[in-house]
């Protein structure tokens, strides 16, 4: 049997780590439930925890389908992943709520680049796990919301969304070098070659969010 080609890793690291995500992903949400002031919100959020490991079975399904064993594509960025969590741990809802409007926005947005170079059935797979836009406008009313109860709230979040747009881009070069350069390479194949451009593509978005969601960039 002849050994994979490099476009065939860089498919399976990339679906590994966007498997990985999802997967602590609905930890993440699933333990902030908890942080809900009722059981509406709590409830939104439970289902947003659900739809995380639907998708992971599904990028776990597909793993399979390819002869890659999930655990193992996922296993390179458990560290730099888990780190990201850990080091961001929201301390009230408010902040729950900004880690999963400010954090995954900005992941789904990277994602949707790299899976341009990808062909078919794995670039729709990587668009189709990408979370649904309902949850970012939950996430951005409850800002607000938290914000008009206390406008005093705006600059703490905005630190928070800082924090956490710094933290990701710090766990970034990690994952990079974890996956042997796949994602890089991936977005080389695409039509943006340009990696710092792709940068400042993201940049752009997340203070378009920030401001939508009542916060200073």
């Amino acid at each position: 049997m002849s050994a994979p080609t490099a476009p065939a890793f860089a498919v399976a690291d990339l679906l590994g780590l966007v498997a990985l995500g999802e997967l602590l992903a609905f930890e993440r949400m699933a333990a902030d439930a908890r942080l809900a002031p009722d059981l509406r919100r709590r409830a939104a959020l439970g289902e947003m925890a659900a739809a995380e490991v639907a998708n992971y079975r599904r990028l776990a399904d597909r793993l399979t389908a390819l002869g890659v064993v999930p655990q193992d594509a996922m296993a390179p960025y458990v560290e730099a992943v888990q780190a990201y969590h850990d080091s961001t741990e929201p301390r009230d809802w408010a902040e729950a709520v900004t880690k999963a409007y400010v954090g995954d926005a900005i992941t789904d947005d990277f994602l949707r680049e790299a899976a341009a170079a990808l062909d078919e059935p794995d670039r729709q797979l990587v668009l189709d796990v990408l979370h649904e836009s309902r949850y970012a406008d939950f996430a951005a009313a409850e800002i607000r919301i938290a914000i008009d109860a206390d406008p005093r709230v705006a600059h703490r979040l905005s630190m928070w969304a800082r924090r956490l747009v710094g933290e990701a881009l710090s766990q970034a070069s990690r994952v990079a070098a974890a996956d042997r350069g796949a994602l890089t390479a991936l977005i080389a194949q695409g039509e943006r070659v340009n990696v710092e451009a792709l940068l400042r593509q993201l940049t752009a978005a997340h203070t378009a969010r920030m401001t939508a969601a009542g916060l200073n960039n």
